[in-house]
C-alpha cells in the first residue's frame, strides 16, 4: 500500500502479477515441450527417467492450471480495483469541488465580515453626531407640531365662531322664506278675483312669482294696459306698497309671431320691453313703492314657457312676470363673514 498527497491507500496495480505468470506459463511450455522432445528423441530411455519425465510433466500442467486460475483470480481482482479506483476518483473529485466550494464560501463570508466590520465601524463613529442631529430634528418637529396646535385652535375657534354665524344665516334665511310664503299668501288673497284670468302666482328659489298672460293685460300688438288689467297691477303694487324692502323685476314675454305693427315698435323684443315699462309705469303711481327696487326688461320670444307650435302654447308664452326678491344684502355679508 501507498499513501498519496490527499492520504488516500493506493493498491499495486495487477498488470506485474499477470505479466509474471504469463512468463512462469511460457517457460512451464517450453520445459514440456522440451522434455518431449528428449523423450521421444531417446529411445533407448530408461523406464525411471521415463516416470519421473511424465511426472514433471503432470507436476508442470498442474502448476500451470493453477497459474491461470490465479491469473483469472488476478484478472477479476484488477477489474474490481479499476472499479474501485474509477470511484474513488469520482469521490476525490468531488471533494476538490466541495472543498472549492467551501474556499469560495469563506472567501465571500470573510469579505461581507469585512465589510460589517467597516459598516459597524462607521456607524459607531457617527452615532453621536447623528443622535444629535436627530435630537435637534425632534425639536424642530416639537415646535412645528405647537404650532400646529395652536393654528388648530385658532381654526376650531373660527369654525366655531362660523358655526354660530352659520345657525344665525339658516335662521335668516328661514326668516325670508317664511316672508316670502307671508307675501305669496297676501298677493293670492289680494288677486283672488283674477285667478283664472290668466293670472297665477308661484313661489321658487327664495322668490315669487306672479305671471300675467296677455289677454288680461294688453290687446294685440299693444302695450297700453287694459282696465282691467290695471285693477291687477294696482292690486300688486297695494302689496309691494307694504313690503318696501322686496325688489321687483318686470319681465315682458312674447311667442315667436313677429311684430307687424307700424310706429315706433321695430320687433317682439321691443314690445316685450315696452310692454314692461308699460306695467312699471302704473306701479310708479303708488308713492309707497321705492322705485329703486324696479326693474323693467325685455325678454321678447327667447324665453317661453310653451310650445309656440299651438295657439293654447302661443298664449302661454305671451305674458308679463313680476317676480318678486327678498333683499339679500344681509345674507350675502355674512356669508362672506362665514367664508
Amino acid at each position: 500500500m501507498i499513501i498519496d498527497k490527499f492520504g488516500l491507500y493506493q493498491v499495486p496495480k495487477p498488470e506485474k502479477f499477470l505479466v509474471d505468470n504469463k512468463i512462469k506459463i511460457k517457460m512451464i511450455k517450453r520445459i514440456s515441450l522440451g522434455l518431449l522432445i528428449v523423450a521421444l528423441s531417446t529411445s533407448c530411455v530408461s523406464k525411471k527417467i521415463y516416470s519421473d519425465l511424465e511426472n514433471k510433466y503432470a507436476d508442470l500442467k498442474k502448476e500451470n492450471r493453477s497459474i491461470s486460475d490465479e491469473n483469472a483470480d488476478l484478472l477479476k481482482a484488477k477489474n474490481q480495483l479499476e472499479l474501485d479506483r474509477d470511484a474513488l476518483n469520482k469521490e476525490l473529485e468531488k471533494v476538490k469541488s466541495e472543498r472549492e466550494q467551501s474556499l469560495a464560501d469563506y472567501a465571500s463570508a470573510n469579505k461581507k465580515m469585512n465589510l460589517l466590520q467597516d459598516s459597524y465601524t462607521a456607524l459607531e463613529k457617527n452615532s453621536n453626531e447623528a443622535l444629535k442631529a436627530n435630537m435637534a430634528k425632534n425639536r424642530e418637529l416639537l415646535e412645528q407640531l405647537g404650532a400646529k396646535e395652536r393654528a388648530l385652535v385658532l381654526e376650531q375657534e373660527r369654525l366655531d365662531a362660523s358655526g354660530k354665524r352659520l345657525g344665525e344665516l339658516e335662521a335668516l334665511i328661514a326668516a325670508k322664506e317664511a316672508g316670502m310664503r307671508k307675501l305669496k299668501e297676501t298677493l293670492s288673497n289680494a288677486l283672488n278675483g283674477f285667478e283664472g284670468k290668466g293670472l297665477t302666482i308661484e313661489q321658487k328659489n327664495g322668490k315669487v312669482y306672479v305671471s300675467v298672460e296677455n289677454k288680461l293685460l294688453f290687446s294685440s300688438g299693444s302695450w297700453a294696459i287694459s282696465s282691467e288689467g290695471k285693477k291687477a297691477v294696482v292690486e300688486v303694487g297695494k302689496v309691494l306698497g307694504d313690503n318696501p324692502e322686496i325688489t321687483v323685476l318686470i319681465e315682458g314675454h312674447t311667442d315667436n309671431d313677429p311684430y307687424l305693427g307700424s310706429g315706433p315698435i321695430s320687433d317682439n323684443w321691443d314690445l316685450s320691453t315696452k310692454r314692461a315699462t308699460s306695467i312699471v309705469e302704473i306701479l310708479c303711481e303708488n308713492k309707497s313703492i321705492n322705485r329703486k327696487n324696479l326693474t323693467a326688461a325685455g325678454r321678447g320670444e327667447f324665453s317661453p314657457l310653451a310650445t309656440n307650435a299651438t295657439a293654447e302654447g302661443k298664449a302661454k308664452n305671451r305674458r308679463i312676470e313680476i317676480i318678486l326678491t327678498p333683499r339679500l344684502d344681509e345674507i350675502a355679508e355674512m356669508l362672506k363673514e362665514i367664508n
